[in-house]
């Protein structure tokens, strides 16, 4: 798990979709932690991507960094704990302008089921599950 926080990290922006009712939804996201052995993401509730995970937990992440790509099917677990939130917000200070541990809008997730494949035009793909 921590390669693929390392390289979630070096590509600094990766991209969440969801889906809404039947139609697939694709956004930039820049967050990612690692807390307590799990990786996390953070949105505002009050966002629809906050809306459509909760209808629908199972999200994938893709995010590409030089000639390698990695993707990852994963369901996600809101964690309404302020420690996780204090966390987050501790690495990504830019957000305090906006989100509060403490607010009833900031929202962190972990990823869990995940099964994370790197790829590339020139190796074989190389699968990490956690």
């Amino acid at each position: 798990m921590e390669e693929v926080y390392n390289f979630i990290k070096e590509c600094g922006m990766y991209y969440l979709a969801t889906v809404e009712d039947d139609q697939p939804r694709v956004r930039p996201f820049g967050t990612i932690d690692m807390f307590e052995g799990r990786l996390y993401i953070q949105t505002g509730k009050s966002k629809n991507v906050s809306k459509q995970i909760s209808k629908n937990p199972k999200v994938e992440i893709c995010c590409f960094n030089n000639e390698k790509w990695l993707r990852i099917s994963a369901r996600l677990v809101r964690d309404e704990r302020i420690e996780a939130k204090v966390h987050m917000l501790d690495n990504y200070p830019s957000l305090k302008k906006i989100y509060s541990p403490t607010d009833d809008n900031t929202e962190v997730l972990y990823l869990t089921d995940a099964i994370a494949t790197f790829s590339s035009f020139t190796e074989n793909d190389k699968i990490v599950k956690f």
